[in-house]
C-alpha cells in the first residue's frame, strides 16, 4: 500500500511539473488595432511591421501603431474557410534586396486551390517584381488545412509548411506530392541544397520530391528556428486532441495519419495504427484529450522578461491563450504556463520584436497587435 501511494505521488508530481500554476499575468499594451483577422506579423528593419489579414490584404503598421492602406499588387487570394493570406517574412538580406515573401491559398482551375508562396520587392509602401515562386502540388477543392508558416534557416533557405488539405490526409505519407509536408526551397523556389531527397541522395525513397524536408504532417501553423541548434521546431494541429510540438527532423516521417495521439471527431475512435512507432519521430509535447489549436511559435532570446530567456512561446486559438514552455536543454519541455487567458481572444501569431519584446496578434474582426511587458 505504501509503495502504491508513493508511486501515485510521484506520478502526480510529474503531471504538475508539466502544467505549472498561473503566475502574474504580463501587462499587455495595444500597439495597433482595427485589423481584420490578422494572420501573421513580420518586422521591418526601420521599426515598421508587415501584417497579413486572412481576407487577402497586406498592410504596413507604423511604429506608432497607425495602420496603413492595403498594399496593391498581390496575386489573387482564395479567402475562404481556413484559406486566405497567411504568413509573411522578410528576407534576411532585406537591406540589400528589399524582398519580402508571403504564403496564401491560391485559386486554381475547377474550384481547386492550394498553398502558394510569392515574393516581391518592397519600396516604401509599394510592391514591385511580384513573382509566385512555389505552388503546392496537387491543388484540391475545399477550405481546410493550408498550413502555412515560412521560416528562413541559417543558410538562407526557406522552410514552407504545407497542410494535408483534410480529405487528402493519406497523401501525407506519400513522398511524391506536397500534401502534409514541409519543404525547403531557395528564394527562387528551387529545391534547396542539402535536402534529404535531392538527386543522388543515399536511401531516398523512389519518386521522392527533392524539395521535401519532412513528411507525415497534418496542419503546421507555427514554426521557428531553435536559437542554439538552428533546428526547425513546429506546432501542428491534431484532430480531436493530438496537437503536437515537434522538432522537425530532416527526411523523417512525423506520423500523420498512421501514428497520432488524436482521435476521430465526435466518435473519439482511434486514427491509424497507434500512438508510437519506431520509424516515426515522436512529438516533444502533445495535448490530449482536448485540442488547444496551436498557432504562432517563437523562442525568446532577449532578457526583457526575468526568468523567461530561452523559453518557447506558442499561441493557441481554441485555447485562447499564449503558452510559455520552459525547456531543459535543447529538446525537453519541463513546464507549461498559460498566459493571457483573461483576454478571451484567439492568439494567432507570436513574435519577438527587434526591441526584445514579445508581440502577439489576436484573431478577431477587430484584431490587435499586443506587446507584452512584465
Amino acid at each position: 500500500m505504501k509503495r502504491t501511494l508513493l508511486a501515485f505521488a510521484a506520478g502526480c508530481a510529474l503531471s504538475l511539473a508539466l502544467v505549472s500554476t498561473q503566475a502574474a499575468e504580463p501587462r499587455t499594451v495595444t500597439v495597433a488595432r482595427g485589423l481584420q483577422n490578422p494572420w501573421a506579423l513580420a518586422f521591418l528593419p526601420d521599426g515598421r511591421m508587415l501584417v497579413t489579414e486572412k481576407t487577402g490584404r497586406l498592410r504596413i503598421v507604423a511604429a506608432d501603431g497607425s495602420v496603413g492602406a492595403p498594399l496593391a499588387g498581390l496575386p489573387k487570394v482564395d479567402a475562404g474557410g481556413q484559406g486566405g493570406l497567411l504568413d509573411v517574412v522578410v528576407d534576411p538580406r532585406f537591406g540589400e534586396n528589399r524582398r519580402i515573401y508571403w504564403s496564401y491559398s491560391e485559386p486554381g482551375d475547377g474550384g481547386n486551390n492550394g498553398t502558394a508562396v510569392a515574393r516581391a520587392t518592397l519600396d516604401g509602401n509599394t510592391l514591385s517584381n511580384v513573382q509566385v515562386i512555389f505552388r503546392q502540388v496537387p491543388k484540391h477543392s475545399g477550405g481546410s488545412h493550408f498550413g502555412s508558416r515560412l521560416v528562413f534557416d541559417r543558410s538562407g533557405a526557406l522552410f514552407v509548411t504545407l497542410g494535408d488539405r483534410f480529405s487528402l490526409k493519406e497523401e501525407a505519407q506519400q513522398v511524391g506530392n506536397h500534401i502534409g509536408k514541409i519543404v525547403r526551397i531557395t528564394t527562387d523556389g528551387q529545391p534547396a541544397p542539402g535536402n534529404p531527397f535531392a538527386a543522388g541522395s543515399t536511401g531516398a525513397p523512389a519518386g521522392a520530391l527533392p524539395e521535401l524536408w519532412s513528411y507525415g504532417h497534418r496542419n503546421v501553423q507555427g514554426a521557428a528556428l531553435h536559437p542554439a541548434t538552428g533546428e526547425l521546431w513546429a506546432t501542428e494541429h491534431g484532430p480531436q486532441g493530438g496537437d503536437e510540438l515537434n522538432r522537425v527532423e530532416k527526411g523523417r516521417n512525423h506520423g500523420w495519419p498512421v501514428i497520432t495521439y488524436g482521435r476521430n471527431y465526435g466518435l473519439g475512435t482511434r486514427i491509424g495504427e497507434g500512438e508510437t512507432r519506431d520509424d516515426v519521430v515522436p512529438p516533444l509535447r502533445h495535448w490530449v484529450p482536448v485540442s488547444i489549436a496551436p498557432s504562432g511559435l517563437a523562442f525568446l532570446t532577449s532578457e526583457r522578461y526575468p526568468g523567461w530567456q530561452g523559453n518557447l512561446f506558442m499561441g493557441a486559438l481554441r485555447g485562447q491563450a499564449l503558452l510559455r514552455l520552459q525547456l531543459d536543454g535543447s529538446n525537453k519541455v519541463v513546464s507549461e504556463e498559460r498566459l493571457l487567458t483573461r483576454l478571451g481572444e484567439r492568439i494567432r501569431d507570436v513574435r519577438q520584436g527587434p526591441d526584445g519584446w514579445l508581440y502577439v496578434l489576436t484573431d478577431n474582426a477587430d484584431g490587435r497587435i499586443l506587446r507584452l511587458q512584465p
